[in-house]
Parts: structure tokens; sequence; C-alpha cells
């Protein structure tokens, strides 16, 4: 018996763990309680050496001097302040009245204002559960099938996972050890791809059932002109000057700096085209001057804030202004600025933000600490040698790889959290995929697309949990499930695509900054000589150089 629990302690360690999630214990306890009786036992056995475990309290000191965890309460600030000063109402009620007049309009919006939740907070359950206050009523008031209504809503606030500033990329660079400015980068497209994918399957519902998606009647728009007239018109003029003075300046700027980046030239070309529709949208407003609509006026005052919260963020952090860390810190201020403004900044709105940022913030790092033990204790007893042999044995090379991962992140997503797959699974497929020339950059975001699913899957997803707590009796727990089926086959035929298409995530070519520096050693020629011959009490002389200090 002892030989055997010797022979197999990794995947006995592994499966037992797998046991106690399962029975449903605190995962963080789970892991640090399953870590320290399996290296006693490895001690016990004379697999471990009882220094190993001495090792514990600087790891654990180094995460809490961990820089780049601090974005994850500064992000989580953020989002639930922008959250709970009625932002996210605002922008749907307004991005509902401007496309309530095509069919499925509302839900086009609920994915629009999804995607840009997604951008601004980063947090699922407050877009799941704002959108589900607002949104599903009336959808449901004006004829929307239920099952369609609550996919869409769930499946709009997992954009959260993928698209920056998601709590889940970052805790993903972190324990691949790669750049979390990088991973928001690569992320970027895909995000925006599958928000793209989901209004395509509203378009298709729309043309081929459109009872199940009808649009607002007359009486539900509200901010139409005087004279009947909705008013897009002049939005679409306004739209159309932004876009000519982004490109303009754009061309300007290139003409000016030629070895400028592209995401600088973008970034910088976009926030003037923004500002200057806000700045004419202010003076068309205290001027009186009467040439937009109100509706033009209503989606540049409510647009406008957020999309400039996005830009002094990420944007600052593409170009490489801030770090994430910094630019969660200038968001956090910036949310607070926006709820200011707003007259919605409270005490109490401010201590329940604090106190759920507090929460989160303390479930990460307990479930971080938790898995720092287990991993020590893991690789103690090779059990990422273990892992490696697995999954490097299977037939397909790095795509059969690939697929297994994705399969076992998938099944795993029915029963765990994001964090806890991301704490547990990744520091153990992360080296495998890196051996096996995986770009770990591009890995990250195709295990954060599939990790979204762990949201939606019935009947265990968070999302579909969120919206149930808030959705009316009318709207059954199986309308929500069955909802949500058709955008989980979204998100996987999503992953499929990354792994069909690497080049869907853009990976940027990275400067190998490691010198090769070659060191001689010229000793003279009578170093290693009999020692007689040379002189007593007299070390050689040992000339140290390297190939650049020849050449100077």
């Amino acid at each position: 018996m002892e030989t055997f629990i010797i022979a197999n302690i990794a995947p006995i360690m592994f499966g037992t763990l797998v046991l106690f999630l399962l029975c449903g214990f605190p995962v963080a306890f789970a892991l640090a309680a399953n870590g320290l009786f399996f290296g006693l036992v490895g001690i016990e056995l004379g697999l471990l050496r009882p220094e190993l475990l001495q090792a514990l309290p600087n790891r654990i000191f180094g995460i809490m001097a961990n820089d780049t965890l601090l974005a994850i309460p500064f992000f989580t600030l953020m989002g639930l302040i922008l959250e709970r000063s009625g932002m996210a109402e605002d922008l749907l009620d307004t991005i509902g009245q401007l496309f309530g007049p095509i069919r499925g309009g509302v839900a086009y919006a609920v994915i629009f204002v999804g995607a840009l939740l997604a951008a601004t907070t980063g947090v699922v359950a407050a877009s799941v559960i704002s959108m589900g206050l607002i949104s599903l009523p009336v959808m449901l008031r004006y004829g929307y099938d239920k099952r369609l209504a609550s996919g869409v809503i769930a499946a709009s606030g997992t954009l959260a996972q993928i698209i920056p500033p998601s709590l889940v990329l970052i805790v993903m660079a972190d324990q691949l050890g790669r750049s979390v400015g990088d991973m928001y980068k690569a992320a970027f497209g895909p995000g925006l791809l599958l928000t793209a994918m989901y209004a395509g399957y509203v378009l298709a519902i729309s043309i081929f059932q459109p009872h199940k998606a009808p649009a607002l009647p007359l009486e539900a728009r509200n901010l139409r002109e005087p004279n009947g007239d909705s008013g897009v018109r002049s939005l679409l003029v306004l739209l159309a000057a932004a876009a000519a003075a982004s490109w303009a300046f754009a061309y300007w700027y290139e003409a000016r700096h030629p070895e400028a980046h592209r995401d600088e030239v973008g970034i910088f070309s976009a926030s003037l085209g923004i500002l200057g529709a806000f700045a004419f949208a202010l003076a068309n407003r205290h001027a009186k001057l009467g040439l937009l609509s109100r509706m033009a006026e209503k989606v540049v005052f409510v647009l406008i804030p957020p999309l400039a919260l996005i830009f002094l963020v990420l944007g600052t952090i593409f170009i490489g202004l801030a770090t994430p860390t910094e630019g969660g810190g200038m968001g956090a201020v910036g949310a607070l600025v926006l709820a200011l403004l707003n007259r919605r900044l409270t005490w109490p709105l401010l201590s329940q933000a604090m106190m759920s940022t507090t929460r989160l913030s303390c479930f990460v790092i307990f479930i971080l600490i938790g898995s720092t033990v287990f991993a020590l204790v893991f690789r103690g007893v090779n059990g990422d040698l273990w892992v490696e042999h697995l999954l490097t044995s299977l037939p397909g090379g790095s795509t059969g790889f690939l697929i297994a991962v994705n399969i076992l992140f998938f099944v795993l997503a029915f029963f765990l959290d994001f964090f806890e797959l991301a704490f547990i699974l990744v520091p153990l497929v992360g080296p495998v995929a890196e051996k096996l020339g995986i770009d770990l950059i591009w890995f990250g975001v195709l295990l954060g697309v599939n990790m979204q699913t762990s949201f939606m899957h019935p009947p265990f997803g968070f999302a579909l949990f969120y919206l149930r707590s808030v959705a009316p009796k009318a709207v059954k727990t199986s309308d929500i499930y069955w909802g949500a089926i058709p955008f989980v086959g979204i998100q996987v035929l999503m992953v499929a695509l990354i792994i069909a298409f690497p080049k869907l995530v853009s990976v940027e070519t990275r400067t190998d900054m490691t010198e090769e520096v070659e060191l001689k050693i010229d000793a003279p020629a009578d170093y290693g000589a009999p020692a007689e011959e040379s002189k007593e009490g007299e070390a050689p002389e040992l000339n140290f150089s390297t190939d650049e200090a020849e050449k100077k």
C-alpha cells in the first residue's frame, strides 16, 4: 500500500482535491488543507523534506506584495460605483429608444449596453442584475419570447468576463506570468467578435421568427420630436462629423509622428472625435441652437461619459501611459467623479460598494493563498511532471492538447467558479502549453472565453442565478435555462474559431530582450601547472572579458 501511494501520490492528491470540492467545502480551505495534509504525508513517506514547507511564508508575503492584484479591488470598486449610480439604467433606456423601431431592437440594446458595461464595470453580477431589473420587464411587456429575453440578458452580462477590464484576465495574466496590458489587448478583438455573434443570433431570430423579437410600439418611443420624427438623422450627421474629425486628426498625427504605434493613433483620434461631439452637444444645449434632436442629445450625454472612462482606463493602458493597477485606480476615481456629477454619490452607495469590493478581494486572495499551498506541495511530489506527461502524451500534439484542456475546463465549469479554475488548473496547464510552443497570451484569452461559459452553464451558471433572483415570476427557471443554451453554443463555437484561426487573437510579436553574452576566461599559460612551478602565496591572474568589451 505504501509503495502504491508513493508511486501515485500526485494523482491521489489531485483526486482528493476534486472530492473535497464536490463535497461542498470552501475552495480556499479545501486547497490549503489538502496541500498541508499531503505535505505531511510526503514528509512521513520520505518524498519531501520538512524544509519545503518553510517556503510558505515567503510565498504568502509574495502574494501580498503583488502589485498586479491591486487592479482587482480598483476595477471592482469602479464597476460597483457605476452600476449603483444609475449609469446602466440610463444607458438601457436611451439605447433601447434608439434601437426600438427595429425588430429585436431592445435585444440589440441589451447586447450593446452589456458590452459597454463590460468595458466599464468588469463585474458580471452587476451587469446581469442591472439589465435583468431594467430590460427584462420591458421586453416581456412588449411581447418578447421569455427564453430569448432571458438568454440575451444572461449572455450579455457575461461579456464582462472577456472584454477588458475583465477580472478573470487579470488573474489569468498573473497565473501565466504575462502582462495584464498584453492580455487586455489580445482579448479585445475576441470580445467584440463574440458581441457581434450574439447580435447575429438575435438578427436570425428576428428574421425567421419575428414574433419572438418585435419592435417597440409607437407609444413606447418617448424620445420623439414634436413633429413625430425619430431624430436619428441629426445623430447620424453628428456621428459622421465626429468620425471625419477623428480621421483627419489621425492622418495629421501619423504624418507628424510616423513612428507612432497604431494603438496610440487610434486612441488619440477617437478621443478627439468623442470629446468634439460632447462639446458640440453642450454648446447646442446651453446656447439653445436647436441643431440636435432630443434623441441625438440624449445619446451623446448618456453615452459619452462611460466611453470617456473606457478611454481613460484602457486607453492609457494600451498606449503604455499607465499600468493596469494605475489604470484601475484612475477608473475608480473617474467612477466616483461621474457619480458625483450625476448627483448620485451618497454615503450608503459608497459604503455598500466598498464592502462588496472588500468581500470580493478577500475571496480572491484567500483562494490564491490556498492554491499556493496546494501548488507548492503538488510540485514537491512532482505533480507538475505528472500533469505534463499526461497532457503531452495525448494524440494530436498541440491541437490535441488544446481540445482536451478546453473540454476539461468546459466540464469543470459546471461545478467551479472561474476564479477557482484560474487558480487551480491554469498553473498546471500553462507550463505544458509553453513547452508545446503555444503563446501564453493567446492561451490565456482562449481559456478566458471558455471559462466565460461557467457563468452560463445550466443548472449551475452564476449568471442564471443572478437573473433568477431579479426575474419576475412569469419567467420560469426552465425558461432561463433553455434561453441560455443557444448562447453557450455560440461561446463554444467561439472557442473552436480561436483554435482554428489563431490570428483572431492579436498577439503582438515581442522582442526578445535576452542578451547573449559569452563569458571568456583567459588564464595564463602556466595556470594548471604543478604547484611547485608557481610562486608560493600567489594566485594565478584571471582576465574576465566579453565579446562586447573586446570590440570596444
